[in-house]
């Protein structure tokens, strides 16, 4: 098995206290190896979101520790994290947090330009990307002039833009039809393949399953292999 670059020990987050607190996570053990698309499914409520945020520092662990590319996340000030989600982390939510305004080809420059990337590159880059996601020809579109599977390209090639080594990615199917869905999966594991990501995916979309490296059910708070 390829080397680990999400290694995650006896990871622990409870929400409130007392009678109503809720487990989210109990004691989470998992690696995830290098070039590897995993699936974690599960029901609702089961702890993938959380489990997703923790990896990528969006929210803070009760107890144990993950590693991120050799990197402490769990120990990490906000600086650092900000940091980590600007180059090592890319993110793809179920809602596509696109900004309505500008076009395809500025929202998928967005993190360049926090990057204070130079640009000609800057432009290269997303040209590149857009062209991965087979979306050259909607670079001028705004959001709103866009399909659903249209924006999560977008979104994608947003991510993508940095070069990140590791993608999170929380229910990209949730929103688009079964038949679009399958687009979205299919093409997170051509980008798996083709651009050397690892990526870690919440989903209960069996299009996915299908497609993965490897699936871990989650089930009220522990994690199986399946």
């Amino acid at each position: 098995m390829a080397e680990a670059l999400i290694a995650v020990h006896d990871l622990r987050r409870t929400y409130g206290r007392g009678r109503t607190a809720v487990h989210a996570l109990r004691g989470i053990d998992l690696d995830v190896a290098a070039g590897q698309l995993l699936a974690v499914r599960g029901r609702s409520g089961s702890g993938k979101t959380t489990l997703l945020n923790l990896v990528g520092g969006l929210d803070r662990a009760d107890g144990g520790r993950v590693h991120l590319a050799g990197q402490e996340v769990t120990a990490m000030r906000e600086s650092e994290l900000l940091e980590l989600r600007r180059g090592t982390l890319a993110y793809v939510f179920q809602s596509f947090g696109l900004i309505p305004m500008l076009t395809a080809a500025e929202n998928v420059g967005v993190p360049l330009r926090l990057q204070r990337m130079d640009p000609g590159e800057r432009e290269e880059r997303v040209a590149a990307v857009l062209a991965l996601v087979g979306l050259t020809a909607h670079r001028n579109q705004r959001p709103g002039e866009l399909s659903g599977g249209q924006q999560q390209r977008v979104a994608l090639a947003r991510a993508l833009a940095p070069e990140p080594r590791v993608l999170l990615a929380d229910e990209p199917t949730g929103q688009l039809d079964s038949q679009t869905g399958r687009e979205i999966m299919y093409l997170i594991r051509q980008l798996v393949d083709e651009e050397g990501l690892t990526a870690m995916v919440a989903t209960h979309d069996p299009a996915l399953l299908g497609v993965a490296d490897r699936v871990v059910e989650l089930t009220d708070g522990r994690l199986d292999e399946t």
